[in-house]
């Protein structure tokens, strides 16, 4: 009897050791897998560049990275973002972004709605709470709690913004503290409501300041880029919209069917957002929606944020990168044209936050000059939350 209960200790313990083996070193494993940074040899940059550079206001529209189990005040040598790698490449204003939902492989073709969730596998392996598991929309609570937690952890680093004042709170702040990040919170797609119309206040209410109707599945809001039919937005999507407009939330179209893209800028009142794309006529993908919907979102006073990664803009060089701004630019203008990186989205880069000097260098090399480079590094976000995000 003695040796049996040694041997079930000993199995147990051995259960004990893979499972922590397995929990603590999984997730990374993915993580680097996932989020790569493409070993590119970056030419040095140029004396105008690093000048101009070290003066702008940078701000992205899109980084998944409150998905990822890695602490955002610890310097990583994987993945794309974290607070020092903001500091260091003068990020001053970041959406994080929570991903509730995603297909095996990040299918961007046609994805069923009840094909398999990675998310539910990462939620698991990452010890994420037991209300997460089955709920999306705890998924993104949970995820904006890891940023607040974060921020007040780190106060001298990030603050979190939420209206028009706290904006110009951090701009004050800034203006003393150079390494202080502006931190705001987005939803990847409205699966984040569970269906429940109520939840946009909730998420509200959690600082929630931007929401896409969409991710790679069709929803009961309407048609994904990537789900089954190409539908339009229901009347659910509808009240859903407005809702969001309501309440002073920046509404993101990242994702949705070109004909939700349509019904909603036929009914919005609030310009448009487009927080990680590409443009088709630069990069004919199945991941980017036609141009003239893009200059339709512009001429409404709406920004395109360009992204980093192959399906976005054909390739991951900063010169890539640099190629679809410019083509951006000349399509909608320089008043309506921003970066949406989509890091630490599952996808692969070829610089992460702490490099971004080389997009500068590559944009100064393509021909816009440093007040077109100051609009789309950041300028332009930072005018359009002054005058879109809720006053208080």
């Amino acid at each position: 009897m003695a040796r049996r209960r040694t041997l079930v200790k000993a199995v147990l313990g051995l259960i004990l050791i893979l499972a922590v083996g397995f929990f603590g070193f999984a997730p990374k494993i993915v993580d680097k897998r996932l989020n790569e940074v493409a070993k590119l040899n970056h030419a040095p940059v140029s004396e105008q560049a690093e000048r101009l550079h070290a003066e702008l206001l940078i701000g992205d529209w899109h980084a998944d990275s409150l998905l990822w189990q890695r602490r955002l005040e610890d310097h990583h040598d994987y993945g794309h973002v974290d607070i020092p790698r903001l500091q260091a490449g003068n990020v001053g204003l970041q959406m994080f972004t929570t991903v509730t939902k995603s297909p095996k492989g990040l299918n961007i073709h046609k994805n069923d709605a009840d094909a398999h969730d990675d998310i539910t596998s990462l939620a698991l392996t990452q010890r994420w709470p037991v209300r997460t598991w089955n709920s999306l929309f705890e998924r993104a609570r949970y995820q904006s709690q890891r940023l607040r937690e974060t921020v007040a952890a780190n106060p001298d680093d990030i603050m979190l913004i939420r209206s028009q004042a706290e904006l110009q709170t951090f701009l004050s702040r800034r203006a003393t503290q150079p390494k202080l990040i502006g931190a705001l919170l987005g939803t990847e797609g409205s699966h984040a409501l569970d269906g429940d119309l109520e939840n946009v206040q909730r998420l509200f209410d959690d600082g929630f300041r931007m929401m896409s109707l969409h991710h790679f599945f069709d929803n009961r809001l309407g048609g994904s880029l990537h789900g089954v039919v190409a539908a339009g937005l229901t009347d659910f999507g509808r009240d859903v919209v407005a809702k969001i407009e309501a309440l002073g939330i920046v509404l993101d179209v990242s994702h949705s069917s070109e004909t939700v893209v349509r019904d909603v800028l036929a009914m919005a009142q609030r310009p448009l957002v487009v927080s990680h794309t590409g443009f088709k006529g630069h990069c004919n993908t199945e991941r980017n929606i036609a141009d003239d919907l893009m200059q339709q979102i512009a001429q409404k006073g709406g920004l395109i944020a360009v992204g980093y990664w192959r399906a976005a803009v054909c390739g991951v060089t900063p010169d890539a990168v640099a190629d679809a701004i410019v083509y951006g630019v000349n399509l909608v203008g320089e008043n309506h044209v921003a970066l949406g990186s989509d890091f630490d989205g599952s996808v692969m880069t070829g610089f992460d936050a702490s490099e971004l000097v080389a997009l500068t260098d590559a944009l100064l090399s393509k021909g816009l000059n440093e007040a077109q480079v100051r609009l789309v590094m950041g300028g332009n976000m930072a005018a359009f939350l002054a005058r879109y995000l809720p006053e208080r």
